[in-house]
């Protein structure tokens, strides 16, 4: 393939040899062609959430987790209390906004482990369903 340079404002044509294509192919409307990539994929062990219990006898499925990390405002829920889907449990405040946590399920209290004014982490166990 012939090139046609120009250096300190001489031309020169020069012949060029393409060894290998070390550039993306491109596509008729001249966008650079999806790359191809191969992924292995491995199973690693997950790491423990911030703010979650090491503790293996606790059932995720009666626990109700913080979304995210903020600041407790309310807790209109005690223990013992009975809930339905959708009631409010503890109200946070993360980024000057409020955000609502509410029961994930129908189920009685056995515990709340937060009061207003506590700083949550993400993923920090809130209440616990019997």
């Amino acid at each position: 393939m012939k090139l046609q340079i120009s250096i300190d404002g001489k031309s020169y044509q020069v012949e060029v040899e393409v060894a290998e294509e070390d550039y993306p192919l491109q596509t008729q409307d001249n966008r650079p062609a999806p790359a191809a990539a191969t992924i292995q994929s491995t199973v690693l062990r997950t790491p423990p959430k911030p703010g979650s219990s090491l503790n293996p006898d606790l059932n995720e499925g009666k626990l109700c987790r913080s979304p995210l990390a903020g600041i407790v405002v309310r807790v209109p829920v005690v223990a013992g209390q009975q809930l339905q889907v959708n009631d409010l449990m503890v109200m946070l405040e993360a980024m000057k906004m409020e955000s609502a946590v509410t029961a994930p399920v129908a189920g009685k209290l056995k515990s709340v482990h937060v009061a207003p004014g506590d700083s949550v982490k993400a993923y920090q166990v809130l209440v616990e369903f019997e």
